[in-house]
């Protein structure tokens, strides 16, 4: 299914009641499940990757669980489903197939999880006999994802003895793991991050009711928007100042490229205003999230950068790099793969959108949502696959109407 885009100008006005935050949510949702006393939350995502976890954890009596593409969903339910009595079958997308797992399993076994892999090695599907769990002293390497360490953290309470994880080399989306511990500390954990170890105690998560605060990542494209227009003031409702959420750091990623960020009472407030960057350099290992909405923000301001911190963009739900690079070959734009783990553009050149051009999306929510504000720039959108959205932000098409865009199925 194709989705077109126009806007007849370059102004934006509203209030947008963003998702909430589906980081929040999943590790939320691993330590409610684990809770022996019943708690409330609030405002949980609606976001396909939550909706998918939050069905497992509620069936626990199936026998096979499709989380379909959910990343998340996958490594923290390998995990806990690690603890439970009873044998389960997770599996998911062709995608998901393709997705290593072999990190996360190795120091499930070390603690004495049963799991076998039920087609290829170090892949999904995995099959799960649920057992009692022994904590021990163990290193992971810190350039892997850090949904494996994540996950790992959020069991850590419930197994026996005491945790103890030392992450070696350089640390990946650090500010995730932060946003894990910082979490379980509010549900009553012993932990303690010293150095590159992670301490946990044996003991159990306490109740406490929760209100997810607004998801930063879904916020990103509204920065672009906002930094592509004139005139423009758009109200981003709850998203906080003091955020658990490493993707926070967005008023100062986009402060010279055109956008004024006020904190309200409500949320935050964006004004477009000129942009003062002439060249963008930044380390995305501590928000890769953002990274694709930069790079189109970017080359659609004629922005030359260079950007690095990307080491795991090409293990998500695609190669994001790689989809970066082919989308904007297509549109005139030579971008360059730095290394394995970094992106660059010499600038000086514009984007050439062909009658007719398909945006792919290679099933990737983030790419559908990066492209789409390129309709600000005069030129129609289209975009393949657009209900892909719905893993992270459901309602960002009619959002995108609400502030004076065409949408066109």
């Amino acid at each position: 299914m194709i989705c077109t885009i126009k806007k007849n100008n370059k102004k934006l006005q509203g209030f947008i009641s963003l998702p909430s935050s589906k980081s929040l949510s999943n590790r939320i949702l691993i330590i409610k499940a684990l809770c022996p006393v019943e708690f409330k939350i609030h405002n949980l995502s609606t976001s396909d990757d939550t909706l998918v976890l939050q069905d497992a954890i509620n069936n626990l009596n199936n026998t096979v669980f499709d989380i379909g593409a959910a990343g998340t969903a996958m490594r923290f339910l390998t995990a806990y489903f690690s603890l439970l009595k009873g044998e389960r079958v997770i599996t998911g997308s062709e995608r998901m197939k393709q997705r290593p797992i072999s990190e996360l399993v190795d120091i499930l076994r070390e603690f004495g999880a049963r799991i076998e892999y039920a087609e290829n090695d170090g892949f999904p599907p995995l099959k799960i006999i649920g057992n009692k769990l022994q904590a021990k002293a163990l290193s992971i390497r810190g350039d892997i994802s850090s949904q494996f360490i994540s996950a790992l953290l959020l069991i850590a309470p419930y197994l026996d003895g005491h945790f103890s994880l030392t992450i070696d080399q350089k640390i990946l989306s650090k500010e995730y793991i932060r946003m894990t511990i910082k979490l379980m500390e509010i549900y009553g954990a012993d932990i303690v991050w010293k150095d590159r170890t992670i301490h946990v105690n044996k003991g159990q998560y306490n109740p406490v009711d929760m209100h997810i605060e607004s998801d930063w990542s879904s916020a990103s494209y509204w920065f672009e928007m906002v930094s592509l227009s004139k005139n423009s003031e758009v109200d981003l409702i709850g998203l906080q100042e003091e955020s658990l959420q490493g993707d926070s750091v967005l008023p100062k990623l986009f402060n010279n490229l055109g956008v004024e960020t006020t904190f309200t009472k409500s949320g935050l407030k964006l004004k477009s205003r000129p942009t003062e960057c002439i060249f963008f350099e930044y380390d995305f290992i501590d928000c890769p999230d953002l990274a694709q909405t930069l790079v189109v923000t970017l080359v659609a301001k004629n922005i030359p950068f260079k950007i690095t911190g990307l080491d795991n963009l090409s293990i998500k739900e695609t190669d994001r790099i790689q989809a970066l690079i082919n989308e904007f070959k297509k549109l005139g734009i030579s971008l360059n793969q730095e290394m394995s783990n970094g992106l660059s553009w010499a600038g000086n050149e514009n984007i050439n959108m062909p009658e007719n051009h398909i945006i792919q999306t290679y099933d990737d929510h983030r790419m559908a949502m990066a492209f789409a504000p390129l309709a600000l720039s005069g030129f129609p959108v289209s975009i393949n696959n657009y209900q892909v959205v719905s893993k992270s932000y459901p309602e960002f098409w009619n959002d995108l109407k609400e502030t004076g865009f065409d949408v066109v199925v």
